[in-house]
């Protein structure tokens, strides 16, 4: 894999095996009313439609990140992107409720598995800084644009086709990518080690956090000081003290407590946290209120969403890049945070009678330019402290970080913004309702905008190098 034009080759099947699970997080929300009627789902039994892929994908990332390392990343991939294609039939053609929860289920674990190792594979794929932080970019929109083509792309065959065909379009995309990856990527490395997994620890984390998801997502629902949720919640909590006190005594740990003593690490998971928490909320609430405050129909809605796809690509794949190379990392990733923040707050001002052009789209080119231009360092300083052989356990733990805040931020922002409009003289009036988003965009716009304020005041990346005048653009620095 040294020439030049394989490396990309295999970064450009990687990126769209992975966008086919970062869009499969929101496809559907777009689609749930149609899959309603159609299947016969009562109200509480469609949240699990969501719900169950978002519980085995969340908890089976730090697994499926350490499998990486010890079996070999190739491995993983090719077996998850396997397990997610035939699950996706399974959805697509599923015949009853039950049927297509079990699949999304399914979806999820083959999710885990692709997303858990991609990151790695790049990482190991892009030695040169330069190289890599172009290579990120295109990651970064993958990972931070994914959402918003998922609600697009819901929108589009939903509104065109019928709610099947979110699940069936995955089915050629992931034959391609099972063919294509299995002869442009790497050969696996043979491990001495490698049947040394720790099983039990193993065990305590995926249980953790498959019941934390289970508590969260279940939180609005169940009520967040009822005994069913503090109790998953304690529950959850005295797992991951278990596992925690494990690997600090095992000989060789599921997860190394030492990988959170890198401070770049360490404060890129707080920042996965914060942003996931308020991205997550934006494409399920700005949907919803497209579609229940504004009227649109399930193709308005995915073509709404357009502008923001087009400005993050071209900020992913032609800005970011540039910019980490000659100024760094933390400002781009504050500046597109900010960015990011703003947009959130100006959507918090979006009205009842709301037009399109005035009150949407600016938000929408905002969030584009501020998540295509921070997604990018935030990823770079995840990665950058970690040894080769622990990539695969460190992308599991960012991607764990952007699940569990997603999901965390999600049910934080909707319990918002159900408080709000349930408080109001009027709940069942679109003023109610409307309010109720506005102050769930409030809360998102503060999360973006603490994420920026840490990364901004405590990232600490390595010096630059000044780029020489014949080689802007493939200046090499160190980038942490």
């Amino acid at each position: 894999m040294k020439d030049k034009q394989a490396r990309w080759l295999a970064l450009y099947v990687l990126c769209l095996g992975d966008l086919m699970i970062v869009l499969d997080t929101n496809i559907v929300n777009v689609a749930l009313p149609s899959i309603q009627a159609d299947l016969g789902f009562s109200q509480t039994a469609l949240a699990w439609v969501v719900n169950a892929y978002m519980l085995t994908f969340g908890g089976f990332l730090l697994l499926s990140g350490r499998l990486g390392d010890l079996f070999g990343n190739r491995r993983v991939f090719l077996g998850g992107v396997v397990s997610f294609t035939a699950a996706s039939i399974a959805c697509g053609l599923a015949p009853n409720p039950l049927f297509l929860v079990v699949g999304r289920a399914v979806q999820g674990l083959g999710g885990a598995a692709v997303s858990a190792v991609a990151l790695a594979l790049i990482m190991g794929l892009f030695t040169d800084p330069a190289e890599r932080a172009k290579a990120m970019g295109f990651f970064g929109f993958v990972m931070s644009g994914g959402g918003a083509v998922g609600v697009l792309a819901g929108g589009v065959l939903t509104g065109l086709l019928n709610w099947h065909w979110i699940f069936l379009v995955n089915v050629p995309i992931g034959v391609a990518v099972w063919l294509a990856a299995g002869r442009v990527l790497p050969a696996d490395e043979v491990h001495d080690g490698a049947q040394r997994l720790d099983v039990p620890g193993a065990a305590l984390v995926t249980l953790s956090l498959m019941i934390a998801v289970y508590a969260v997502v279940g939180g609005n629902e169940a009520g967040w000081t009822s005994v069913q949720t503090l109790g998953l919640l304690a529950a959850a909590a005295v797992l991951m003290v278990a596992f925690v006190v494990r690997e600090a005594r095992v000989e060789h740990p599921l997860v190394p407590l030492r990988l959170f003593r890198l401070r770049n690490v360490a404060i890129s998971q707080i920042l996965g946290v914060l942003w996931a928490g308020a991205m997550f909320a934006w494409f399920f609430l700005s949907a919803l209120y497209l579609q229940q405050v504004l009227g649109y129909g399930a193709l308005e809605v995915g073509l709404a969403y357009l502008p923001a796809c087009l400005v993050m690509a071209y900020c992913s794949l032609r800005v970011s890049d540039r910019l980490v190379m000659r100024i760094g990392i933390r400002v781009p990733l504050a500046t597109g945070l900010g960015l990011v923040a703003v947009s959130l707050a100006l959507f918090a001002l979006a009205p009842v009678g709301g037009e399109y052009v005035v009150h949407v789209l600016p938000a929408m080119i905002l969030l584009g330019l501020g998540a295509g231009i921070a997604f990018n360092p935030v990823l770079l300083a995840a990665m950058g402290d970690v040894e080769p052989h622990e990539a695969g356990l460190a992308s599991g733990v960012v991607n764990t970080s952007f699940m569990m805040g997603g999901a965390l931020g999600l049910a934080i922002l909707v319990a918002v913004s159900s408080w709000w409009t349930a408080g109001q003289s009027d709940p069942t009036s679109l003023e109610s309702l409307n309010g109720g988003f506005q102050v769930a965009f409030a809360v998102g716009a503060v999360f973006a905008a603490a994420a920026a304020a840490i990364g901004g005041a405590y990232l600490r990346p390595k010096p630059m190098v000044v780029p020489d005048a014949e080689a802007v653009d493939e200046v090499a620095v160190p980038v942490h």
